[in-house]
């Protein structure tokens, strides 16, 4: 489909012809005389190059008398290649003008000949539209700095600066130029304003008095506008425009640095940094500029993801349309750059999208629209398909604009409306006709429009098939009862007074006038979703008692606004998974994860999981930022594994594998950040190795999703080179002791984003009283002769998560040679029978779905699996359950996977074990999908008999063993 769409530079080869032939040829002729009179060699023209030039000149009067006045420059255009061309025509502005008014002529001449070499090199197909946007940004530049040295030197000639480089009056001058919007991004028209924002440096070394610096550099801008804009004998070079600086309103012209920055981070608002995303410094200090801008960097990119500028962004966009009475699709009469399907929308789309997701993707700062297309493609965020159709139908609106500009020199964007002007405009851009022209034009704001659309979907109204919604006055509204009550509301009276309450602002999170009115848009669409879970009053009451602990408001409807599944997913989680709805009440960022493409289908091993990880330390301001960036990210994907199992994407047995990845690829994305700081001071072991060894649910890959870790850190070093090598050198023990609680500290301290992952060390060696990291000598000496039963068991299940290669290998090696020391095996049976008798009395079940204390639990099987490992059978664990009968239609392996299945829901939804009483009926319909049965009744009955069988094994088994059957 892309491919079919027409282009602007694929009507050039046909040749561009005129309206009127007799005009055409009278105005070469006139051209021809000029030329001779300036001394061109007219014969140097081909014929075809003599018939385009004629059309040009009948169809643009500005090209025309632009060529008469440097016949030259067109006659260049032909002998050398263009980008050279521009160079030549640009040089002189690098020498200083004598006086202002030889610099106001030298500007506006270069000016003129740029632009009628860009003109025809753009109309003859050899430069692009992208082409055409760098050209004239270039001419920008050039003139903008050329006007800034003009008047930094005179003011150094004059005493009121310094300028420590005369030579190069830029260096440290105390004032830098910023190029915003088309200007920054090197996309500029024919046309176009430049946008400017000034930052001046009071300090700066140029500067003799800082008191006096704001009213110097403001009279200095004022002189520069006056030489950019006005109109002389030359015309002028550029019309220049500086409010887009901070509160244009109250703030001088020339805004000083820390001023700026203290605006943009106590008020900026969103569609300034929609602005600042193109901005470049394109004049004076350059390097105060890239300060500038490497300061707002945070304010401009958001850590999470950021939903709340679409509204304001698309607020403007149809305030724009509003504004002019742009509601009809026609051709004629349409302005290409803010109408329905115009260029505008295309920022918008490239730029909103920017705003989302360049806080945590780079790769999406860049200033090129088209640029930033194929990044959004590259990363996911939209279709190959769309970023090639959105690229055409961008550069063919560009052409038509920049077409429409060249007619005149007007600064216009609107698509004439008489005959003559909509035929000009059709044959500037290489079509035959005006109905040609009109059908493409159509075709590429139509793409457009739809690909906005599809992005922005417009506010749902205050009403509904179901009939009006109003929350507004003293009475209750009849009709928005009854809507209420078709919708499946019970107690629509409770509805409209919470949702009246909200609108006055009695909750944190409505405190702002902006999120009062986001809700006015939302609320149809929110009702509509707690009505869809089949029970809408109780949904109803836990979204505002999620609503309540809010502590922001506006970016949270704004979000869900725009994302209608997102919607639907949180009114799921409210009605199934209290833990999780805990989790986005107190941190509503978390939410930032599910926005990324394909989050809710993808599975991350440990190594993908470092590597995303890796990304986001590398943006760390410090140390404490990479730590919450960790426990960001920790949380983040803990939820994502959980939206997966509650959307189905993955099964609830199988999400210990992946808790477990994330898991291990935080504790060494941990490890490894904090042994780069320890370094700094204490430096390395030299010989030493130090790795982690899980054991409980990570050790086994069950990790659930409020898991603690169990843990032992563990080193080893050469005997004769026990001590670190910094510049505060440690004995090896008492740096790997050190170390370790840096390590506990970085993953279970808490902090504003709350605690990476829990920590238990108490399975280390000697418990408590050992010391928090051992030395692999002392771990295999206590395993061998110290360990109690249970502390063999826990070891049974553990497995290197962190360390080389060499020394995983070898603590594996250890702890596997430990499994081959003969034990008493009915001495070992009966120490566990006794500890699972103990668990049961001091630990009891709450109930048959307290799947690990209940008797025939996890417990039971894991301890199974274990007492194998510990008796040194060399059978593992499927050839174990291949001797087991049948019970309850299931073997043990598929009793475990049961019981595993229905623990990570309960720990995923619950956060622990509640009395059923107390379940959502959300979360009953869910382990009732889980187990594959019709009601709570027979699951209860279930798993009571699967549990009873499993425990009656479980003591057979150990008791057969205890008596010396199993030795």
């Amino acid at each position: 489909m892309t491919k079919s769409l027409p282009s602007i530079k694929a009507q050039i080869p046909v040749s561009i012809r005129p309206a009127d032939g007799m005009v055409a040829q009278e105005r070469w002729e006139n051209f021809q005389t000029k030329a001779i009179a300036n001394g061109v060699e007219v014969d140097a023209f081909s014929e075809a190059q003599a018939r385009f030039l004629a059309a040009i000149f009948q169809l643009s009067p500005h090209v025309y008398e632009t060529a008469c006045r440097h016949p030259h420059i067109a006659l260049l255009c032909i002998t050398q290649e263009h980008r050279k061309t521009l160079e030549t025509v640009l040089q002189p502005l690098n020498t200083p003008s004598a006086d202002r008014a030889a610099l106001e002529a030298d500007l506006r001449i270069a000016k003129q000949k740029a632009c009628l070499l860009i003109a025809l090199a753009d109309l003859s197909g050899h430069w692009t539209c992208d082409d055409v946007g760098e050209a004239m940004a270039l001419v920008a530049n050039a003139t903008t700095q050329a006007a800034i040295r003009f008047l930094l030197l005179e003011l150094h000639h004059r005493g009121k600066l310094h300028l420590p480089e005369p030579e190069r009056p830029e260096n440290k001058c105390g004032l830098t130029v910023i190029a915003m919007g088309k200007h920054g991004a090197g996309e500029l028209n024919y046309s176009s304003d430049i946008d400017l924002v000034v930052i001046i440096d009071p300090h700066a070394p140029a500067v003799p008095d800082a008191s006096e610096a704001i009213t110097l550099f403001t009279r200095l801008i004022k002189q520069f506008i006056a030489i950019m804009q006005n109109r002389t004998g030359d015309g002028y070079v550029f019309r220049t425009d500086l409010r887009l600086r901070p509160d244009p309103g109250s703030m001088p012209l020339a805004v000083p640095l820390s001023l700026a920055l203290h605006y943009y981070e106590s008020r900026g608002q969103n569609w300034e940094r929609a602005a600042f995303i193109k901005a470049s410094p394109i004049a004076g200090d350059r390097a105060l500029g890239e300060e500038f801008l490497a300061a707002l960097q945070p304010f401009i990119w958001r850590r999470y993801l950021d939903y709340a500028a679409i509204a304001d962004i698309h607020s403007i966009k149809r305030q724009i349309q509003s504004h002019r009475d742009l509601t009809a699709l026609h051709v004629s009469g349409h302005n290409v750059k803010l109408g329905r399907g115009g260029i505008r929308e295309i920022e918008f789309f490239v730029q909103t999208q920017q705003l989302i997701a360049g806080g945590r993707s780079p790769v999406l700062r860049g200033r090129k629209t088209l640029d930033m297309l194929q990044q959004l493609a590259h990363q996911g965020w939209i279709e190959q398909t769309v970023c090639d159709a959105m690229t055409a139908h961008y550069r063919y609106l560009r052409d038509v604009e920049h077409r429409l500009q060249l007619v005149s020199d007007a600064q216009t964007h609107t698509i004439p409306e008489d005959e003559e002007g909509l035929r000009t405009i059709a044959h500037l851009c290489g079509f035959s006709d005006a109905k040609s022209f009109d059908a493409a034009t159509r075709l590429h704001l139509g793409g457009v429009e739809t690909h906005y659309a599809d992005l922005f979907t417009t506010a749902d109204p205050l009403g509904d098939a179901a009939g009006n919604l109003s929350f507004t006055g003293d009475v209750r509204d009849p009709g928005t009862i009854t809507a209420l009550e078709t919708m499946g509301f019970e107690r629509p009276a409770l509805v409209i007074d919470t949702i009246k309450s909200w609108h006055y602002g009695r909750y944190a999170a409505m405190q702002s006038l902006e999120a009062r009115e986001q809700l006015t848009e939302f609320t149809p669409a929110l009702l509509r979703a707690l009505a869809g879970t089949g029970e809408a009053d109780e949904a109803f009451i836990r979204f505002d008692t999620f609503f309540k602990g809010l502590p922001v408001g506006f970016q949270l409807f704004s979000l869900l606004r725009n994302n209608p599944e997102l919607l639907a997913l949180l009114v799921r989680i409210l009605g199934t998974a209290p833990a999780m709805a805990q989790t986005i009440t107190r941190r509503p960022h978390i939410f930032d994860g599910m926005l990324e493409p394909g989050q809710l289908r993808r599975e991350y091993d440990v190594v993908a999981h470092r590597e995303c990880l890796q990304q986001s330390l590398d943006l760390a301001r410090d140390y404490e930022d990479g730590l919450e960036r960790l426990r960001i990210y920790a949380a983040e994907q803990r939820f994502m594994i959980g939206t997966r199992i509650l959307g189905g994407a993955l099964a609830a047995v199988d999400a210990g594998a992946q808790f477990s990845n994330l898991a291990e690829a935080v504790l060494a994305g941990a490890i490894d950040w904090v042994r780069a700081a320890f370094e700094q001071d204490h430096g390395t072991v030299p010989g030493a190795e130090f790795g982690a060894l899980a054991l409980g649910n990570l050790g086994s890959r069950t990790l659930t999703a409020s898991s603690d870790l169990d843990l032992i850190l563990l080193y080893r070093f050469d005997d004769d080179r026990h001590t670190s090598d910094g510049r505060k050198p440690l004995h090896a023990s008492q740096y790997y002791g050190r170390f370790a609680q840096r390590i506990i500290a970085a993953l279970s301290a808490p902090t504003a984003q709350g605690i990476a992952y829990e920590t238990d060390f108490r399975l280390r060696p000697a418990g408590q009283k050992g010391p928090i990291a051992s030395s692999l000598r002392a771990f295999n000496r206590y395993y061998e002769s110290e360990a109690w039963t249970w502390e063999l068991l826990a070891l049974a299940r553990g497995r290197m998560v962190f360390g080389s290669d060499t020394f995983k290998a070898r603590v594996e090696s250890d702890i596997e040679r430990l499994f081959q020391i003969e034990r008493n095996s009915p001495s070992l049976a009966n120490d566990v029978l006794n500890m699972r008798q103990t668990l049961l009395k001091e630990h009891p079940p709450t109930s048959e779905f307290d799947v690990k204390r209940v008797a025939g639990g996890l417990t039971d099987l894991d301890f199974l699996k274990q007492f194998q490992r510990l008796m040194g059978n060399k059978a593992n664990w499927a050839e174990l359950m291949e001797h087991e009968l049948q019970i309850a239609n299931m073997t043990l392996q598929e009793a475990h996977s049961t019981s595993l299945g229905v623990q990570q829901m309960v720990r995923l939804c619950l956060g622990q074990n509640r009395a059923l009483k107390d379940w959502p009926d959300g979360f009953r319909r869910e382990i009732l999908k889980t187990l594959d049965l019709p009601d709570m009744k027979t699951a209860q009955a279930h798993l009571a008999e699967m549990q009873s069988v499993v425990h009656a094994h479980f003591l057979r088994s150990l008791k057969s063993v205890a008596k010396g059957a199993g030795t």
